[in-house]
């Protein structure tokens, strides 16, 4: 990218916490056990009536604010999300409604925990060649999808949205480099089984569970562990910057645990690696603009500050972004 730059971002969670007393009571496990585990000691969870365009509308106007724009400023919005309000239409599009941006283009990108890079990449370009303003919005819901019972998976998320507002105006932090991966052949270690048109969502679907979210974590973490250093050394050496080059590390909150662990062989000596996952859990594609957002309103950048954004999960996918600050 030549000049594409952050010049606003915004989060929002829900008001109700989670705590993992409360949400190990069904799956058999305690505090100690969860904390142990990932890291995570509590999570936000949406309130009944919220959806994820709900999330997403609060997030995308605490960045409008940030970045001291009106939506009607905007040319493009696209909401990261793997739980859409509904399969159609696109959960931008009420986000768009109600954000007040008539006529302004609006989509989804579903590529799970890696999305809101996706997304940037993305929007990055049109805007290379359209010039103006795009709202980009990583938002999920995930405790509608969980299994109360499955402690492989409902421990570690929470319901949250991040967003950001990009524009071309030469002011604010420039998004340098992009690099998106997929692995299909691994596509089945992370997946909802049910309600596409592979699987329709029925009463025999409903009974065998497959409206849950599930995930292989075993092979999960060793697609992390084993790929995720080899791929960011491959990015950061094609964008000619070097891991002592990278003073701010955000990845995507998946666990705790197993962060430490690759943030041990990335082997970046000067960066510092920004977490919300201890009171957020994993918030899907909510995770990385929910911790840019929150370091950067603890005034944690510094001109010519290097960041290292790092998306992976569902699909599976891997995505990175490289902004000077």
């Amino acid at each position: 990218m030549t000049d594409v730059r952050i010049i606003g971002t915004g989060a929002y969670v829900p008001d109700r916490i989670v705590s993992n007393d409360e949400v190990g009571a069904a799956a058999g496990v305690d505090d100690a056990w969860i904390t142990r585990k990932t890291a995570i000691r509590e999570r936000r969870w949406a309130a009944p009536g919220q959806a994820t365009s709900d999330l997403a509308t609060a997030a995308a106007q605490a960045a409008l604010e940030s970045a001291g724009i009106t939506a009607e400023q905007l040319s493009v919005i696209a909401v990261a999300t793997s739980t859409p309000d509904r399969p159609q239409p696109p959960t931008a599009a009420y986000v768009q409604h109600r954000l007040g941006a008539p006529g302004t283009a609006a989509f989804d990108v579903n590529a799970v925990c890696s999305g809101t890079v996706f997304a940037l990449s993305s929007v990055g370009g049109v805007l290379e060649h359209r010039g103006g303003h795009a709202l980009i919005i990583g938002a999920d819901v995930y405790s509608r999808i969980l299994d109360p019972a499955d402690r492989k998976t409902v421990v570690l998320f929470g319901d949250g949205a991040g967003a950001m507002v990009l524009g071309t105006t030469g002011r604010g932090p420039r998004v340098r480099h992009v690099a998106l991966h997929t692995f299909g052949e691994l596509s089945g270690l992370i997946q909802v089984p049910a309600g596409g048109s592979r699987l329709p969502l029925d009463v025999t679907g409903i009974d065998a569970g497959g409206q849950y979210f599930s995930m292989d974590g075993r092979a999960v973490r060793r697609f992390v562990v084993e790929e995720l250093p080899h791929l960011v050394k491959g990015f950061l050496h094609e964008a000619g910057v070097s891991p002592e080059d990278i003073s701010h590390f955000i990845p995507h909150q998946a666990n705790g645990v197993m962060l430490d662990e690759v943030v041990e062989d990335l082997a970046m000596p000067r960066a510092t690696t920004h977490r919300t996952l201890t009171h957020y859990g994993n918030t899907g594609a909510a995770s990385i603009p929910i911790t840019l957002d929150a370091a950067n309103r603890a005034g944690a950048f510094r001109s010519g500050d290097l960041l290292l954004l790092a998306g992976f999960g569902g699909g599976m996918a891997a995505s990175f972004a490289l902004v000077e600050w």
